[in-house]
């Protein structure tokens, strides 16, 4: 089946997200609170999150000191990151030693040009890219598309991402905002066929079409699980088996791997895998595992005639930098922290303007693309600290949001009216007899408020979001202290 990639309109909230992406600065609470009232997204949200989140806590249980291997996990990654030049050499080393080109791009300007140079000098046209989100991160397939190459996303849910011209929303299930009907409304535009929402019959669908391009394909883009210094390989996990046929096929490969994702020794992958899976998906492993770092040996069968490995960097070195953040570095993209935070399941990921949604998300967005720009999104969390519990890497999220609101405060990135409001409060809050007096104010006038129907409709502009998309119920009539007072 030849077809090229259409153009499709895309969907209400990725218009959205793209429109507020490429502002100066993103604006997290106008896009939150229309997603926040799409009763589809959520429900297809909360859906698939709760699924992925039980499937874990099912899937640990059965590891005889899940605890203890989160702790070594950590521990293997925060090493990799202290000695990261040290390992950097001996990877790079490693891998040209395999037969394998190694090269270091220091943003993603430098990384898009560095690969569209081996297209061009290995006369490569058609492309077959796996899952990858640092590739996301730099936008290299639109990119490679201007640039004349035939790119297609071999991964199913990147290619209904691809060809609907959408953004995807969790790190290992891009199109988890989407439910079956509008991915078979899809399908059926796309490939001008009958409309059918039988998975079975789209994946089929979506097969056939693929089939030829890896057929065709002369060029294979992959991302990196992990890298191993010791050996100089890379290691990808998917379930689909197109990563693999992109790393086998092609004459050519190249893989895009975030610098982060460093580990020491071969016997650390061990470590990482029954973390990575359990952690991402409910399941104990990935369908394939694929260890790679060099072009084809002699005597092989398949494998590209050449290999080139571009390290990216992107902010990551001036995190690196800093003792207090250095620790982010540490996350493996399982995407735990989304499918545990109760905030992401019911804004999904394009609120958060950034190709990183959830909890991981508001943190490494604004360290890799500005505080300034996203300062809403260290607030986007009630800190109930799920998503460290469910962390495989041990992040202390909630510790590191705190301090990016420290920050924010600091670099008075804040309003001057939001200072003084926060100002008011602690002194009253230093202060029993001003706590005691305001509370009572403020419990007469919420009282007020809520006359007649015992709910608040709407608050002042000041604390106005708590009633923006729900009522509030009125304070009791009497305090707990005031009970306690009188007490036998």
């Amino acid at each position: 089946m030849a077809q090229s990639l259409e153009t499709q309109s895309p969907d209400a909230n990725t218009a959205d997200f793209l429109r507020e992406a490429s502002a100066a600065k993103f604006d997290f609470h106008s896009i939150s609170v229309q997603a926040a009232g799409d009763e589809r997204l959520k429900t297809a949200v909360s859906t698939n999150t709760q699924r992925q989140y039980d499937g874990r806590q099912l899937r640990m249980l059965e590891l005889p000191d899940p605890d203890g291997l989160r702790t070594l996990a950590g521990e293997i990654k925060q090493h990799a990151l202290d000695y990261l030049d040290f390992y950097l050499e001996q990877f790079a080393a490693s891998v040209r030693q395999n037969g394998g080109q190694v090269h270091f791009a220091r943003d993603a300007d430098s990384a898009r040009t560095i690969i569209a140079d081996i297209a061009k000098k290995s006369g490569c046209k058609r492309v077959i890219k796996s899952k990858s989100m640092a590739s996301e991160e730099i936008e290299l397939a639109h990119f490679l598309e201007a640039a004349g190459l035939d790119l297609v996303e071999t991964d199913l849910g990147e290619f209904i991402i691809q060809i609907s011209h959408d953004k995807p929303s969790h790190l290992v299930a891009p199109i988890i905002h989407k439910d079956r009907a509008s991915i078979a409304r899809l399908f059926s535009e796309y490939f001008k066929t009958p409309y059918c929402d039988d998975p079975e019959a789209l994946t089929a669908q979506a097969r056939l079409f693929l089939r030829n391009k890896f057929r065709a394909a002369d060029l294979g883009i992959t991302g990196g699980n992990f890298l191993i210094a010791e050996t100089g390989q890379v290691c990808v996990v998917e379930n689909e088996g197109n990563a693999r046929q992109s790393l086998t096929t092609p004459r050519v490969l190249v893989s895009l791997v975030g610098i982060e994702k460093m580990i020491p020794r071969l016997a650390d992958l061990a470590v990482m895998l029954k973390l990575l899976a359990r952690s991402s998906t409910g399941q104990r492993m990935t369908v394939y595992t694929s260890i790679f770092g060099g072009p084809r040996q002699s005597g092989e069968k398949d494998g590209p005639e050449e290999f080139h490995l571009v390290l990216l960097d992107n902010g990551r070195s001036e995190i690196l930098a800093s003792e207090q953040y250095r620790e982010t570095l540490r996350c493996i993209r399982c995407g735990a922290c989304l499918n545990a935070c109760p905030v992401y399941r019911k804004i999904g990921g394009h609120a958060y303007g950034s190709v990183y949604p959830g909890p991981i998300g508001a943190l490494i967005t604004p360290l890799f693309q500005g505080l300034g720009k996203f300062k809403d999104l260290p607030q986007a969390s009630s800190l109930c600290g799920a998503c460290y519990e469910a962390c495989p890497v041990k992040i202390n999220i909630p510790r590191h949001l705190v301090n990016l609101r420290k920050d924010i405060t600091d670099q008075r990135l804040n309003s001057a009216i939001e200072r003084i409001i926060y100002r008011l409060w602690a002194w009253v809050m230093k202060s029993p007899r001003l706590y005691r007096m305001f509370t009572a104010m403020q419990k007469f006038d919420l009282r007020r408020r809520a006359r007649g129907t015992g709910w608040i409709a709407k608050l002042p502009p000041v604390v106005s979001g708590w009633t923006r998309v729900r009522d509030m119920p009125a304070p009791a009539a009497r305090t707990f202290h005031e009970i306690w007072k009188d007490r036998p």
